[in-house]
């Protein structure tokens, strides 16, 4: 089952309804695994060094 459409099965909201944020230290193979998704990059690359290096503006916890 779906969470929203164009979104690969059911991800975790926060009390207000917002999705909740992945933690900045989840591996990127973790990550590729999960989505089925390669993103190009070390598996043991961290998710927060990953998007910083991509310029995401996105806050990180």
């Amino acid at each position: 089952m779906k969470d929203a459409e164009g979104m690969r099965g059911q991800r975790s909201r926060n009390e207000d309804g917002q999705l909740r944020d992945k933690r900045d230290d989840t591996h990127m193979g973790t990550i590729e695994k999960q989505y089925n998704r390669d993103f190009g990059v070390r598996s043991d690359m961290e998710l927060g060094n990953f998007l910083r290096r991509r310029g995401s503006t996105r806050s990180t916890t």
